[in-house]
């Protein structure tokens, strides 16, 4: 016997279901590592001084010194990693339609360029200074490069790829949310 149109039919959702399933799950990602970072820079915001020193040189030392200024620059860092976040669920949450496609997509790019470049080059170059590559004519803090390599910049660079592919994906498949009532584009 011949299959019957809703076998088929039942057959070929699946797959399409699950690659457009797939790609929210990144933009969740990129949220949960924007969130996380943000809660790393409100603990030094309020006080806290734990790995401090693995971020070395200058906000090291003023971070160590108190006041106003490093608590300010903290909580820019928070906020703007917050907003990160946010924009990254824009990508999947129904009250991200309030934002002009057109205009999410731009600073999702944007943003994913920044973190990705940022990231990308942060860490190549400490790379390159560790393994001897590079020779600086200063100081090194070796400890505080270590960290940025393999934790604070090498954050940022996987934030921006899931970020980037989150943005690939809400480009791709403009129906974002289950249960939309609107058909994609084109259809």
């Amino acid at each position: 016997m011949g299959r019957t149109g809703a076998n088929s039919g039942r057959s070929a959702a699946p797959a399409a279901t699950g690659r457009r399933a797939a790609w929210p799950v990144t933009a969740y990602a990129a949220a949960a590592v924007a969130f996380a970072y943000a809660l790393v820079s409100l603990y030094w915001a309020v006080g806290g001084h734990r790995l401090i020193s693995t971020v070395g040189g200058y906000a090291e030392q003023v971070a160590r010194q108190g006041g106003a200024v490093p608590v300010l620059v903290a909580l820019a860092a928070a906020a703007a990693k917050v907003t990160g976040g946010l924009l990254a669920l824009a990508l999947v949450r129904p009250w991200g339609r309030v934002i002009p496609r057109r205009w999410l997509l731009a600073g999702a790019t944007a943003a994913s360029v920044l973190l990705v470049g940022y990231g990308c080059l942060n860490v190549l170059v400490g790379a390159l200074v560790l393994s001897g590559v590079i020779h600086p004519s200063g100081s090194v803090n070796r400890t505080a490069l270590r960290w940025h390599v393999g934790v604070w910049d090498l954050w940022f660079l996987v934030w921006g790829i899931l970020l980037a592919l989150a943005t690939a994906g809400y480009w791709r498949h403009p129906v974002t949310v289950r249960n939309d009532p609107r058909p994609p584009a084109g259809k």
